[in-house]
């Protein structure tokens, strides 16, 4: 059976979520293993004054299986780095550093962006 609603009389059906597609989301309760992965990597500057950060994306992680990958990326760069959204910043160009990290890992990484 179809978990998506054919029909409703609410006036205001809650919306599904972009990501999963699902209601209630189940995004932030999956945490795919890392073989099943792949994780993004692109430099960016943009809306950063100029300044150069490594973005990795793509990941379906729970908030602290994040921020501990997190933590690893950063220590093993010797840089600063957040969470945002979804997405580990690390500070300055570390894009190949990062993908051989997470590569040894076991993650499926492709290099984004130029």
């Amino acid at each position: 059976m179809s978990p998506r609603i054919v029909y409703s009389t609410d006036p205001r059906p809650a919306a599904e979520c972009p990501r999963c597609g699902r209601q209630p989301c189940v995004c932030h309760t999956i945490d795919l293993p890392v073989k099943q992965q792949t994780a993004y990597v692109k430099r960016d500057r943009k809306g950063r004054a100029g300044k150069t950060v490594t973005v990795v994306y793509g990941l379906q992680h729970n908030p602290a299986t994040l921020k501990e990958l997190l933590g690893v990326l950063k220590t093993y760069c010797g840089a600063g780095g957040t969470i945002k959204g979804d997405d580990l910043e690390i500070q300055g160009d570390q894009r190949d550093k990062v993908a051989e990290k997470l590569f040894a890992l076991g993650y499926k990484v492709k290099l984004a962006g130029g």
